[in-house]
């Protein structure tokens, strides 16, 4: 039987991807003439796929928000993806996964495109041989690229690991559970409300809580 397949979902998880993210959008905001988002509605933005976050969070139209989305890959692609740093932890909590036998794929909303080449340049695409997933042509939402990573494995699915509501419900989607983290741009409190299986604070508690969902 193949090993069991853990997704992780990548910005607020396993990376702070926050500055280069915060700089897209404000770049974004400006280029179309909305006014700059504030701490709270930056935090809101990161993790929902755009541009629907766009207009979710911001209360932009179609039109508008899709106006930012091509602002915003301008400045993120254009270099801003790179200001991102992975948590203290995550390297050896992943080695320690693959170590047991367990085989890790990221589940992002971000651009595929955008994906492989951020966990590439910080070296974490080493233990991610179930594959990185993302968002592109006709796949948007957590829900898609979880499918996306469920399909290309042949073993059992142990569930997802990320740090919003929407890793929670993408989870849910495909019956999984999801163990919420802490340190990401969500919350314990976004995360219980979503119904999480398990809330940890630090990687260190990750393989304990895979456990529990094995049981």
């Amino acid at each position: 039987m193949s090993s069991p397949l853990v997704c992780f979902d990548l910005d607020g998880t396993l990376v702070d991807s926050g500055p280069g993210i915060r700089a897209s959008i404000r770049h974004a905001a400006a280029a179309v003439g909305v006014p700059e988002p504030d701490a709270e509605q930056l935090r809101a933005l990161i993790g929902p796929p755009f541009p629907r976050a766009f207009r979710d969070v911001l209360g932009v139209d179609a039109a508008t928000a899709d106006a930012m989305m091509t602002a915003y890959r301008e400045c993120y692609g254009g270099g801003a993806m790179f200001d991102v740093e992975v948590y203290p932890g995550v390297p050896d909590l992943l080695a320690e996964l693959v170590a047991r036998g367990d085989t890790l794929a990221v589940t992002t909303s971000k651009p595929a495109e955008y994906a492989d080449v951020i966990v590439a340049h910080l070296g974490l695409d080493k233990y991610l041989a179930g594959g990185v997933s993302g968002a592109g042509e006709g796949v948007e939402g957590k829900a898609a690229v979880v499918g996306l990573a469920i399909a290309a494995h042949t073993g059992p699915v142990v569930g997802l690991v990320g740090d919003r509501s929407h890793d929670v419900e993408g989870a849910r989607a495909h019956g999984l559970p999801c163990i919420g983290v802490t340190w990401g741009f969500g919350g314990r409190a976004e995360l219980t409300a979503a119904g999480a299986a398990a809330v940890v604070t630090d990687p260190a508690e990750i393989p304990a809580a895979l456990d529990e969902l094995r049981r």
